[in-house]
């Protein structure tokens, strides 16, 4: 749907639920608090410009990885979105490719492609799969958290889009899970989120090496969406004595409260 307001916005939506939304005059516009906060993670991973190797699981519009081509020209991304057809429109109506702009997408499941990745060859792998409102529980446990750090370069980050209410057990859950994992994690979500009062978006990103935690702070308290970073001891302090996920335990995220996401 056209944004009315906005000349070149474009929100997509799917059974009622709003998946994407992009701005073909203005890629750097990032109209969804979730994706503000992936910018500001692209952003303060590298220095202003320098080209980043991603690999984007989940496709919906190709928001994100639109922002990076623009905002660190000559970035090598690929994306993998299961929704062949739905890919098939965005690339009809919201097509991605111009000057400069290296980005690849195919149809395929995210842990198969993510498990074909040469070892040590991306700066940055996205985790923005849902199946409906829900994260597919086969992309939640230790097992498949292993295979994209193996995929990332030193210094590199895996970075999940997911969605929780309260009292947050599948966060902490996740939070768990990278931990296990990366030796350097850290959540962000809006206090009221964090906080256990709403279900919303929750950001989790994890690295072997040490995040730019000062820097993101920084751009995540200024942001018209402002939101709270927790790593360190207050993050082990959320997640508690919660065990992480393993394939043989793993379960789909929780899904929405009604209309916690319908439009129109």
């Amino acid at each position: 749907m056209p944004d009315i307001d906005r000349d070149g916005g474009w929100l997509l939506t799917l059974d009622g639920t709003p998946q994407s939304y992009v701005d073909l005059a203005d890629p750097t516009h990032l109209e969804f608090e979730y994706t503000r906060r992936l910018g500001h993670l692209a952003d303060a991973l590298a220095p202003a410009g320098r080209p980043l190797d991603v690999l984007h699981l989940g496709g919906g519009a190709l928001t994100v990885p639109r922002y990076v081509a623009a905002t660190r020209p000559g970035s090598r991304q690929q994306v993998v979105e299961v929704d062949g057809p739905l890919l098939a429109l965005v690339e009809e109506h919201l097509p991605w490719q111009g000057p400069g702009v290296d980005i690849t997408a195919t149809v395929g499941d995210a842990r198969t492609a993510l498990a074909a990745v040469p070892g040590g060859s991306l700066d940055l792998v996205v985790a923005d799969v849902f199946h409906g409102s829900r994260t597919p529980a086969h992309l939640t446990s230790v097992e498949f958290l292993r295979l994209a750090a193996a995929a990332l370069r030193p210094g590199g980050c895996y970075a999940a889009n997911l969605a929780d209410g309260p009292p947050l057990a599948f966060a902490r859950a996740q939070a768990a899970t990278l931990r296990a994992v990366f030796p350097e994690v850290c959540l962000i979500a809006e206090a009221p989120v964090l906080r256990g009062r709403r279900y919303g978006n929750i950001l989790l990103a994890g690295s072997a090496a040490p995040l730019p935690v000062a820097d993101l702070s920084r751009a995540l308290a200024a942001d018209i969406f402002p939101a709270r970073l927790t790593d360190g001891t207050d993050l082990a302090a959320l997640v508690g004595r919660t065990p992480p996920v393993t394939d043989a335990d793993a379960t789909d995220s929780p899904p929405p409260p009604d209309g916690a996401f319908s439009v129109g």
